[in-house]
């Protein structure tokens, strides 16, 4: 693989070094931002390495591999991202942060990119790519519309009682799990969030979800909470299949909440 020549380039470089002769190891990949040139000064680096062995069980095996890479200075696994398997590592000369998952090469054809290979142990991995595709996890547009008017009462209950952090965290949530996968579908990218929206989205689309960011009042985050509705049903036309089913009873009672909350305020 062509990778530009950065502290990425070098670490991975090195890895390939340090496990291509250790006989419990089956493959080293690399995925991320270095499969699509995107790499730069800011990015980690994300490898993937496939043992014999099931090692994600044991966190001091894991500790033990990443050891070898490097001066690591941190690490710790990844629950908190739905994903144990994955060891989130800091190193140091020079200061970087790389994931490392660990598989075994029945995980291995699971998984939602095709990652670039720098090891591969009797083709076992470049065999697997070629019999299987790689599957990017898309939102369930209807699995959204069953929750987004309860989501919207919510916030307004908070907002009402003066629970602003918490209304603006769940801003914040909206546009992880909404508004940012939806608009990166509507312009043919993966549907990641909100990762890479200033310089994924026109202009257009991404003053859609910066429309939902509010300051720490009530006026602002009313604002925000309509802002965040028209979003959705803008989204909602364009995107989603005519089997899916509104809930418009919920809908119009949200809909008088709102009016009832504003007015009050």
């Amino acid at each position: 693989m062509k990778m530009p020549f950065t502290i990425q380039h070098t670490f991975a470089l090195q890895a390939t070094k340090i496990l291509k002769n250790d006989e419990s190891v089956i493959g080293l990949a690399v995925g991320g931002s270095c499969l699509s040139n995107e790499i730069d000064e800011f990015s980690n680096l994300d490898l993937i390495l496939i043992t014999k062995e099931r090692v994600s069980a044991d966190q001091l095996k894991m500790l033990q591999y990443a050891n070898r890479l490097g001066e690591m200075i941190s690490a710790f696994t990844g629950e908190h991202v739905g994903e144990p398997r994955v060891l989130i590592c800091l190193f140091d000369n020079p200061l970087l942060h790389v994931d490392i998952k660990f598989l075994t090469l029945d995980e291995f054809a699971s998984r939602v990119e095709d990652p670039a290979l720098l090891i591969d142990r009797d083709h076992q991995l470049q065999h697997i790519l070629d019999q299987t595709e790689a599957q990017f996890p898309h939102p369930d547009n209807q699995w959204i519309e069953d929750r987004f008017w309860t989501w919207m009462h919510y916030a307004l209950l908070k907002i009402g009682r003066g629970e602003y952090m918490e209304a603006m965290d769940f801003f914040s949530f909206l546009r992880m799990v909404v508004f940012g996968p939806l608009l990166h579908i509507k312009n043919n990218n993966l549907p990641r969030g909100v990762r890479k929206v200033e310089s994924q989205l026109p202009a257009e689309d991404f003053n859609l979800p910066k429309g939902t960011i509010a300051e720490y009042n009530n006026a602002s985050l009313i604002t925000a909470l309509e802002n965040a509705i028209e979003v959705y049903k803008k989204l909602r036309l364009e995107l989603f299949d005519k089997d899916i089913k509104y809930n418009q009873k919920a809908e119009n009672a949200v809909m008088k909440y709102l009016a009832k909350i504003k007015d009050n305020h």
